[in-house]
């Protein structure tokens, strides 16, 4: 193995020195990087570690004749050993043992054997794969105590803060069992409460939290060394005040690892103050006035895939005469003018109140399109939030002034472990393992699936296909299945809802709206008949159990009402049905108009329809020619994927930018 090392390191050092094509060399870096990194991890197979889990569930019986004085001495003496770090094979086997039968006794779960084989790639430090239902919870329960051990701290990324406070309180009777503490994050936690829970050996919380207090530190502490990006400090001398909020990064593990290390990563997070009032808020709505007397198509043209403004020549002129009359010295700079034009012309048609954004209490709050949360505490940049709030006629904030900036994808690399779960890593397995040097590893089901997926239904209008909707509701409810059925927006969750109330069918609405009701919608979900209408706020971290009565009628009916722009969204969604060989079903209903191929494939379906490749004779607006209708969604689903990729690779680059252009930053 060494050799093989050293052939491969004599590889690398080869291409890097070529440097007539950089651009070619740079992605041979990245593959051959790639390479190294599975040849250092290839001892950590899906035989090994199936093999290691054998014989930890061996040891059942020996750790299940301890009295509880004897499984603490034994626990005891395992836990000093990963404090010395002096852990071998043996010792990782043990100790998962102790802990598989500490989750027994403390809360009557089990782990299976395949749930001790995620705990172990846990541990090794790679993102695995187990599919909903499959008991990923249980699984970093059993392996964080011993992770903290370990690394002394451990920082346990969730979705949202619902999921963090509930991950800590359920999971807390293992760790206490297991010497290590324990706590939770949220979004109203006081700044001393938080210095308090950063001192405990695993810490849950989302990666806005987390990094935002980091950064915060820098802050505080001076140790930024540009308004805008951050040192990643592992440790802060005694000199630094009152020392650090968050003591250190030494250990990761992250749950829903592809939502968060991959659709999270792109955004960086922007640590900002407000800027003293002044009369730019008048400019924002003067903009927003001036937008909306202009004509789409004559005076400018929207790129709604990329989200940007263009004035021609008739709207430039028009714009110039409508703000040659106002008073503001900033409609003199022609050049600033023509650019909050055209900001307000991208808030009035690519930022939609009830999908980017819902207006709550008289101000605007983002939704995170991944998870249908609301993201209270975030605005857009460069003006585009004060644009949207002109746009909708509401009072308009002070501009924010910049202090720390840093992306998620550099401050999860500062990690010197990490690791994650989630049930559709293989379908982000290259890119987790080229940003993050993590390899992925599929875990198999405890059970087969046993889900039936029912064939995509395509329509010609999106009115054709919410009918059509309804009427599958209707059929599948009368069989007294529970139902969970998907939706991209918040406005479209409504618009379902008012469709299910004209036919008099009950049902109960999940998303940013009533996110305080979500433990009871999601228990109740699986019951007999229940009809569910979700945002994705039900497709990560929840697990909807059907009930007697359900199963025995067919278990849960998935459905989705649009086809998200990346493919592992839809699993996630689908992956609510059928869990731990449960019955279930699912089906995908889309239509023509969907944004999908709106915006990822407007010309190729206009040229189906135009050579009669895709067509709807019927009155119910279904198209014929399936196979071509789901060819073409998967291709703009691709290409919204590929769209996403890109923008999560300039994040990278502007990283590598930083580290090398700013001297002592990174």
């Amino acid at each position: 193995m060494t050799q093989a090392l050293s052939r491969y390191h004599a590889l690398f050092e080869s291409l890097k020195s070529r440097r007539r094509k950089p651009e070619l060399s740079k992605g041979v870096d990245s593959v051959v990087g790639r390479g190294l990194m599975k040849l250092r991890h290839s001892r950590i197979s899906l035989a090994w570690l199936r093999s290691q889990a054998e014989q930890i569930d061996a040891l059942a019986h020996e750790t299940r004749n301890c009295s509880e004085g004897v499984l603490d001495e034994h626990l005891q003496r395992i836990r000093e050993r990963f404090v010395r770090g002096r852990q071998e094979d043996e010792d990782v086997r043990r100790a998962l043992a102790l802990t598989r039968e500490i989750a027994r006794r403390v809360t009557g779960e089990e782990p299976f054997v395949v749930q001790l084989m995620g705990a172990l790639a846990l541990y090794h430090g790679r993102v695995v794969e187990m599919l909903t239902g499959e008991g990923k919870t249980l699984t970093g329960s059993i392996v964080a105590p011993i992770i903290a051990w370990r690394r002394k701290h451990v920082h346990v990324f969730t979705v949202n803060d619902y999921l963090a406070v509930r991950d800590a309180r359920s999971r807390e009777p293992i760790y206490k069992r297991c010497l290590v503490t324990v706590g939770a994050l949220q979004q109203e936690t006081e700044p001393a409460e938080r210095f308090d829970l950063y001192t405990r050996s695993i810490v849950y919380g989302t990666p806005k939290q987390i990094v935002a207090d980091w950064l915060r530190d820098q802050i505080r502490l001076g140790a930024l060394t540009t308004p805008w990006a951050g040192r990643v400090l592992l440790s802060m001398g005694g000199d630094a005040g009152a020392g650090p909020m968050v003591p250190g990064l030494r250990a990761a593990m992250v749950d829903e690892a592809d939502a968060v290390l991959i659709d999270e990563g792109v955004v960086p997070l922007i640590i900002a103050r407000s800027r003293r009032e002044d009369d730019m808020a008048q400019v924002y709505r003067e903009a927003a006035a001036i937008a909306a007397k202009l004509d789409e198509g004559p005076d400018y043209s929207i790129d709604h895939l990329r989200r940007r403004a263009e004035l021609k020549r008739r709207g430039q002129h028009r714009s110039r005469q409508m703000w040659e009359s106002l008073t503001n010295p900033i409609w003199r700079a022609s050049r600033r003018a023509e650019e909050l034009v055209r900001q307000a012309l991208i808030a009035r048609h690519c930022y939609q109140n009830g999908r980017q954004y819902q207006v709550v209490e008289g101000r605007i709050v983002i939704v995170d399109e991944y998870t249908g949360r609301f993201l209270p505490d975030r605005s857009w940049e460069h003006g585009l939030h004060q644009a949207v709030e002109a746009k909708e006629g509401l009072d308009v904030t002070a501009d924010r002034e910049t202090l720390a900036r840093l992306s998620f994808q550099r401050f999860y690399r500062s990690y010197p472990f990490l690791c994650g779960m989630t049930g559709t890593a293989a379908d982000a397995t290259v890119e987790i393992e080229r940003v993050y040097s993590r390899p992925v590893t599929v875990i198999p089901t405890n059970r087969p699936v046993a889900r039936n997926q029912w064939p995509m239904r395509v329509f010609l209008t999106a009115e054709s296909k919410w009918r059509a909707i309804v009427d599958s509701i209707a059929e599948v409810h009368a069989l007294g299945r529970p139902q969970l059925v998907g939706t991209r927006s918040i406005a479209a969750s409504e618009l379902l809802a008012r469709l299910l109330d004209e036919r008099g069918l009950p049902h109960r609405v999940l998303n940013a709206n009533f996110d305080k009701e979500e433990a009871d919608l999601i228990a109740q979900a699986g019951f007999a008949g229940a009809i569910t209408v979700a945002t994705n706020m039900a497709g990560r971290g929840t697990d909807i159990k059907p009930d007697q009565r359900s199963i025995a009628a067919g278990g849960l009916h998935v459905i989705l009402t649009e086809m998200h722009g990346a493919k592992r969204i839809d699993r996630q969604f689908i992956g609510r049905a059928g869990r731990q060989g449960d019955p279930g079903s699912a089906q995908t209903f889309v239509s023509l108009e969907d944004e999908l191929v709106a915006k990822h494939a407007r010309r190729l379906t206009a040229f189906l329809l135009r050579t009669g490749r895709l067509s709807a004779p019927g009155l119910t607006g279904e198209l014929s020619g399936a196979g071509a209708a789901a060819r073409l969604f998967r291709l703009a689903q691709r290409r919204s994927e590929s769209r996403d990729r890109g923008n999560r690779s300039q994040v990278l680059r502007q990283d590598d930018w930083i580290d090398k252009h700013l001297p002592g930053v990174g």
